[in-house]
């Protein structure tokens, strides 16, 4: 992981964040694989701050301001940005082939059995089972790729495994002794290995939620 160069924290873009949201989880572990530097500011869901509802009347997390006033409000926008500077290799958000296809059926059809697998109360068109049955489907896929190769794009780390770890990581947490009983190997070894991984860990530190008047906090820390 690059190390971010040294910016005054005035300059540096703002990332509104929530330290447990996958979504969140993806845009941070793409800003420290990348080596650049952010405000972070760390925000309570039930009480968002003013300034984040102004730079997206959504007010979802992550949101990213740039210096120029541009928002980047969806998580894959910010890991593209962060990553952008790599020219080629599994860590450049272009690559490999079929990434977008990958986030897209991740953040669509697998977060929706997610959220009714978690939050059975809150969707209540299927029973808790079903949603965990309907998105078993997708570990099933994920673990067939990892059994041709160690990570989702091949050999090599990249954009895709980050982009979609943290949601595994949160349906897997979610009932961790009915996983333990599927017998998906290959992708059970690999979320062990992103879960100790110093690049994961290094985006989970907790933070006192952000308030106006605050010092700026560098994100990686220096």
């Amino acid at each position: 992981m690059p190390k971010p160069p040294e910016t005054s924290p005035i300059a540096l873009p703002i990332l509104y964040s929530f330290r447990r949201c996958p979504y969140a989880i993806r845009a941070r572990l793409a800003i420290v694989q990348a080596g650049v530097a952010v405000q972070l500011r760390e925000v309570v869901l039930r009480d968002k701050p003013e300034v984040l509802r102004d730079a997206s009347p959504k007010a979802t997390v992550p949101v990213l301001v740039l210096p120029d006033g541009q928002v980047l409000e969806e998580s894959f926008d910010i890991l593209q940005w962060a990553l952008s500077d790599y020219e080629q290799g599994t860590w450049r958000p272009a690559e490999p082939s079929g990434l977008r296809e990958l986030i897209a059926h991740n953040d669509g059809e697998f977060k929706r059995n997610l959220d009714g697998y978690k939050y059975p109360d809150r969707h209540l068109e299927k029973s808790r089972e079903e949603y965990r049955a309907a998105g078993e489907l997708w570990l099933a896929e994920l673990d067939h790729r990892l059994m041709l190769s160690p990570y989702l794009a091949g050999a090599h780390p990249g954009a895709a495994d980050i982009a979609v770890f943290p949601f595994v990581r949160q349906f897997v947490n979610t009932d961790a002794e009915w996983f333990a009983t599927t017998g998906y190997r290959a992708l059970s070894a690999w979320l062990t290995a992103w879960l100790a991984s110093p690049l994961f860990i290094s985006v989970m530190n907790k933070y006192v939620p952000w308030q106006p008047g605050d010092e700026p906090m560098v994100f990686p820390s220096p």
